[in-house]
């Protein structure tokens, strides 16, 4: 089955309105699967963190490819009677790092704003748009997100106030962020526009790869010397004065271990090739990359709120000690990477509000068997 070969599991699903025949793509349609995932989100978590709507300072919302007028940021504002003197902000485009990408804008907002508590809001929809291709096939990547996309949400709270230190889990350590757009082929590479039919869709290129590939190397290069230990950075000085100083032709560039940087790793779950890819080259082992496979086992590519989901499978399995440095990484349409480092202040206990209530005792699944999705089945090369 593709879906097998995509990583995805039985428990997997779409919105209401993908499941019908024919689909539903309606802005309507699109806008009330926003909305139940945007208020799904926040209600549960100013319910569990018992705090006021009228309390949050900073509002930022991220969604991968939906928009509307009003936008979604003045949409909950709307709903939940916020304060009039609220800094909202709404990011839309930006794909599946969009999430990670918000991080790092309230990180700097806090430099800016004399606030104590700012939400950021990753929903994650899919109705709106079609996926498409054009007459020439071959120059479109359609296999991952007909197989992939899910829908999905995730909403987090952060504070700068001294006395939400105790109750918080979380530290935000760094943010690192890697912009590609000057290139065309980067830029192209995952672009929204329409078909000759007059469907409005994203079209993905086969340059996603090498773009992807990009965007991450330069991503890992900033971020190497924030987390590598010192064993890890004299190798990497040791590679560099082999091969560009002493000019060695047989020396293959290193590749520092990553795993040895930090304690828990989340990546995007682009899709299961993505994840073999990144625990090859980057070294991590199996279990540091059960969270994100089971991840997209279960939800799917949640998008720019996959990285949350693959944090809550670490929490509900009592992996998070006090101390921990996590890293998420994500990476999407521009085309762009982006990593945040967090470190645990705490015990993270399971709680009954984690998505992976009720089931987390079925995990991980073996899925030694599936066997990964080949290159026609990504590529629809053109017929004859």
């Amino acid at each position: 089955m593709m879906m097998d070969k995509a990583g995805l599991g039985d428990s997997t699903y779409l919105p209401e309105n993908m499941t019908r025949v024919p689909h539903d793509l309606s802005f309507p349609s699109a806008r009330k699967e926003t909305e139940r995932a945007m208020f799904g989100a926040i209600d549960a978590l100013l319910a569990k963190t018992n705090v006021k709507a009228q309390d949050i300072g900073i509002l930022v919302v991220n969604c991968s490819l939906f928009q509307v007028v009003p936008s979604l940021s003045c949409t909950i504002v709307n709903r939940y009677k916020m304060r009039d003197n609220i800094a909202n902000y709404s990011l839309s485009g930006m794909g599946c790092t969009c999430g990670l990408v918000a991080i790092g804008l309230v990180d700097q907002l806090l430099h800016v704003f004399i606030l104590h508590l700012r939400e950021i809001l990753c929903p994650k929809i899919i109705v709106h748009f079609r996926f498409f291709t054009f007459s020439n096939c071959s120059e479109y990547l359609i296999g991952t997100p007909k197989h992939l996309c899910s829908s999905g949400g995730a909403a987090i709270l952060l504070s700068n106030h001294p006395s939400d230190h105790k109750r918080s889990k979380y530290q935000l350590i760094d943010t690192v962020h890697t912009h590609t757009a000057s290139s065309n082929p980067a830029y192209r590479c995952i672009f929204q526009e329409e078909d000759e039919s007059g469907f409005r869709g994203v079209a993905i290129s086969k340059d996603l790869l090498v773009s992807a590939a990009d965007a991450i190397k330069l991503n890992l290069t900033s971020l190497g010397p924030l987390i590598l230990p010192l064993s890890e950075k004299n190798l990497v000085l040791k590679d560099i004065v082999t091969r560009k100083i002493l000019r060695s032709k047989n020396a293959k560039p290193y590749i520092p271990n990553f795993s040895k940087g930090v304690d828990h790793f989340f990546p995007h779950v682009g899709g299961k090739p993505v994840l073999d890819d990144l625990q090859k080259k980057l070294g991590f082992s199996v279990v540091a990359m059960e969270a994100s496979r089971m991840t997209l086992y279960r939800f799917g590519n949640t998008s720019s709120s996959s990285v949350w989901y693959a944090l809550a499978y670490a929490e509900a399995k009592g992996r998070i000690k006090k101390g921990d440095s996590l890293w998420q990484m994500a990476f999407g349409s521009g085309f762009k990477c982006n990593s945040v480092i967090w470190r645990a202040i705490k015990f993270v206990e399971f709680e009954d509000s984690n998505p992976w209530s009720g089931e987390i005792h079925k995990y991980p699944q073996n899925l030694d068997d599936v066997q990964p999705m080949t290159k026609e089945e990504y590529y629809l090369e053109p017929s004859n």
